[in-house]
């Protein structure tokens, strides 16, 4: 007799994990999509938090809606005009700075020393500037993904997704 064949699961068989002391701040990122995909990768990955600074717009906005499938509900979020108000807090509670963007200085990803336990903030910047320089010079490390094609940069929810990927990977001492 051969083994039943495998089915796809139902979205009420899956169970949420734990959540990670690791959260996004979005300066500047004014492409609503852009802001709902970063809170689906937020609760996919179990993140805590999203911090939306500057234009970054924020829930209840349709287009964020569409995007983020239902995880605007379960991921909580703070708006603030100062992205420096945020991070002042965040570094008063303890969490590493860590803007993902590519300069003369940044290292790759995998080279960021993280042990589990830490407590982490990703900074992501606008579509069309990056990172603000006053964020990357507030930030502890500067990360960037490895490019092998021709391009130097992806989209800012793609990349975000694979940086909180292999974050939330080694923050569970699994990488």
């Amino acid at each position: 007799m051969s083994p039943p064949a495998p089915r796809q699961l139902e979205h009420d068989d899956h169970v949420a994990g734990p959540r990670f002391a690791l959260c996004l701040l979005a300066h500047d990122v004014v492409v609503p999509m852009n802001i709902g995909s970063l809170f689906r990768v937020a609760d996919a990955l179990g993140l805590e938090a999203v911090h939306c600074t500057g234009s970054s717009p924020v829930p209840p906005n349709t287009k964020i809606n569409r995007l983020a499938r239902g995880a605007e509900r379960h991921v909580p979020f703070t708006q603030h005009a100062d992205p420096q108000s945020c991070l002042g807090g965040l570094r008063a509670q303890g969490y590493r700075l860590v803007s993902l963007e590519l300069t003369a200085t940044s290292v790759p990803l995998a080279q960021l020393a993280v042990q589990a336990g830490d407590r982490m903030c990703l900074i992501v910047g606008s579509e069309k500037h990056g990172v603000a320089p006053e964020l990357i010079a507030a930030s502890e490390a500067c990360v960037h993904i490895p490019m092998h094609g021709h391009n130097s940069s992806m989209n800012l929810a793609t990349a975000a997704a694979i940086a909180c990927y292999d974050l939330t990977q080694r923050l569970a001492g699994s990488a």
